[in-house]
């Protein structure tokens, strides 16, 4: 099953029979099975009649509402499981620190190993980028291992992906790169395709998340905050490279995306269009539909099955049927 995007402004979802459709001025621009489907996004101004919300309700599959800008709106999701055990075994977890440093540390390591493999990578095709960025993320990676409590891991974490981006600076095309990373807005186009993406990939994992039965506001790498997915972000993390930044260097680099397709001014915001918008779902859902092999069950499974098989590991770890988790890691 996969997540279904639906962009086109104005259109709505209704439902038939057990089919979601996707209409505008009474005309089908779109009809899909509710089992090929794991989760709906709709993005901007679309929206949904209660028939087809009752639906996606009684299937088990949640809603999400997000702004072209890439902002979320809000999510619609079935009761929650009735997991109580395992969740009441997360908020005891994330409230002891020896617990939260080793699930911390593990996630930072497989970030930190996903990019290291992915500037590697860039490297080899971008020989200008500068070998010093490679070791400092190198020297991160060692130091992993020696931080003892969650504020020196997130100094490690942060100083490594400032490292990161100027390497992912140097891999797209210069007319489409950016200085630093800028957020809320994003002051150029690859800044807008990564806030855009970040987002998307925070609610592929909120769904694993609630799917398995975990709580997704409550982390143990990511401080909690009032409204902040912690447990989302903290899965969210082993995947930037692989999945979103792979997306965005693809779609500048293949020419696949260009000025064109934004709208904005420089230092006020810029934004995809209509039609970028809609080339860039193409390619992240393909990205997510994309089969590799798992490290740790050795078969292949798609990035969104991924999702949902670490969101386990994890909870087996919350569990101590698992002594440590394990990461995803790419090769």
């Amino acid at each position: 099953m996969a997540t279904m995007y639906v962009t086109e402004q104005g259109a709505r979802i209704e439902k038939e029979y057990r089919r979601l459709l996707v209409t505008k001025h009474d005309e089908v621009l779109l009809a899909v099975p509710l089992g090929r489907v794991s989760e709906v996004v709709l993005v901007g101004w679309v929206g949904a009649t209660t028939p087809a919300l009752l639906m996606l309700l009684d299937a088990g599959v949640p809603l999400s509402f997000v702004t072209r800008t890439g902002k979320l709106r809000g999510r619609l999701t079935p009761p929650s499981p009735k997991n109580l055990p395992l969740r009441h075994a997360q908020y005891d977890r994330a409230r002891d620190p020896v617990f939260c440093l080793a699930v911390g540390r593990a996630i930072v390591d497989g970030k930190l190993r996903n990019s290291r493999a992915l500037a590697y990578r860039i490297r080899r095709s971008r020989p200008q980028i500068a070998a010093a960025w490679l070791e400092r993320i190198e020297r991160a990676v060692a130091a992993v291992a020696q931080a003892d409590d969650l504020d020196t891991l997130r100094g490690i974490e942060g100083a490594a992906a400032k490292t990161y981006f100027q390497v992912l600076r140097g891999a797209l095309r210069p007319e489409m790169t950016f200085e630093k990373r800028t957020r809320r807005p994003p002051r150029d186009a690859a800044n807008a395709l990564l806030s855009l993406g970040y987002t998307l990939l925070t609610q592929n994992l909120m769904t694993a998340c609630e799917v398995v039965g975990l709580d997704p506001y409550d982390g143990f790498f990511h401080a909690d905050k009032y409204g902040r997915p912690a447990l989302a972000l903290d899965l969210v993390e082993e995947f930037r490279g692989p999945v979103v930044d792979s997306v965005v260097q693809l779609v500048i680099n293949k020419r696949m995306i260009g000025p064109e397709d934004f709208t904005g001014r420089p230092g006020g915001g810029i934004y995809l269009s209509d039609r970028g918008l809609h080339k860039f779902l193409r390619q992240y859902t393909h990205r997510l539909n994309t089969a590799i092999l798992h490290p740790r069950y050795g078969r292949r499974l798609t990035y969104q099955r991924i999702f949902e098989v670490q969101a386990r590991l994890l909870a087996k770890t919350i569990q101590r049927e698992l002594d440590t988790y394990p990461p995803f890691r790419v090769r």
